[in-house]
């Protein structure tokens, strides 16, 4: 069994982490499973009122008795919005997305003292530094390859550059990984586990829609790519992000016109909203990685974490020894 020093931290079984995504892509049930089945669940909270964090907790500790955190985008987040999940003691309390001017100190200092552990994500060396000043417990690097809001590295080169500057503080890596074997790498670069967004996506646990999760099966991966529509069209300007999503109808109807969609953002986002509602997969952002190519199924997210764990085994105390061996 894959054991690493985030499992003993986490208290889990399996080296994995669901990502914290926000805008109701994570929700009781994906959180739920994913941590009864040995891995870290974790709710993106931000934008919930007080009581729908509350009643989103409180189910989670329905539906398992197993360790899991709740994710709060900082530049977003107000006191409102923490003051439950700090309240409840959760296990991991994860931040990510600050602003360059916001300090992490108060947020960590505060978590700690409710006996959480600490995760936070980075898209950088010098914010993954600042993340390390602040005494957080656990750092997630995250690649571009990434669905969602992402930075400009890659995991490959980002991750042990990461593991390197923060030493001993333990790394996650994210984005772009769908699989054992994007495990085995991340375990191979220095990371202590991986943090999967898009791949849980595709679960039956997963609350997005149903057409949204088949968008994702029937991806290459190569049809993603990294814009500021999404955020453009929701008027919400995030701190060094861009924003990596399918390349459907609706980012091509905007690319290269963000300025009149600046001038239209009002009545498109209504529009934005309804279709997501319909589960229209052309006509909203939807918040892709390039792993996608690597997905070709929705499967329960208990078996994605099996088939996970038990593919970098085989590949680690396998395949692996043998080439070392080959003469």
């Amino acid at each position: 069994m894959l054991h690493t020093r985030i499992c003993d931290l986490f208290g889990i079984a399996h080296p994995i982490v669901l990502g914290g995504m926000g805008g109701g892509h994570t929700a009781a049930p994906l959180v739920a499973a994913v941590s009864n089945a040995g891995g870290l669940g974790v709710l993106g909270a931000t934008g919930f009122s007080a009581v729908n964090v509350q009643k989103q907790i409180e189910a989670i500790r329905a539906a398992t008795d197993k360790p899991f955190g709740v994710n709060f985008l900082l530049f977003l987040t107000e006191e409102a919005g923490l003051t439950p999940a700090f309240q409840s003691r959760t296990p991991v309390m994860s931040y990510a997305w600050p602003r360059h001017d916001q300090d992490l100190r108060p947020y960590v200092q505060r978590a700690h003292d409710n006996g959480s552990v600490v995760m936070h994500m980075v898209g950088d060396v010098p914010e993954a530094t600042r993340a390390a000043e602040a005494h957080v417990d656990v750092i997630v690097a995250q690649g571009t390859e990434g669905g969602g809001h992402v930075g400009w590295m890659a995991s490959m080169p980002l991750v042990p550059m990461v593991v390197q500057a923060v030493a001993p503080v333990p790394v996650i890596a994210a984005g772009g990984i769908a699989d054992g074997r994007g495990l085995a790498a991340a375990l191979a670069l220095g990371a202590e586990g991986v943090l999967l967004g898009t791949r849980l996506l595709a679960t039956t646990e997963s609350p997005i829609h149903p057409n949204f999760k088949q968008a994702i099966v029937n991806s290459d991966g190569h049809d993603t790519t990294i814009s500021e529509i999404p955020d453009i069209a929701s008027r919400i300007v995030w701190p060094g992000a861009m924003a990596r999503t399918l390349r459907n109808r609706f980012i091509e109807q905007w690319a290269g016109r963000e300025w009149d969609l600046r001038r239209r953002a009002g009545s498109i986002l209504a529009a934005v909203q309804a279709a997501r509602a319909a589960g229209d997969a052309e006509n909203v952002p939807l918040f892709v990685g390039q792993d996608a190519g690597l997905i070709d199924s929705v499967l329960p997210a208990g078996e994605v974490i099996r088939r996970m764990v038990e593919e970098a085994e085989q590949i680690i105390t396998d395949r692996l020894p043998a080439i070392s061996r080959a003469r």
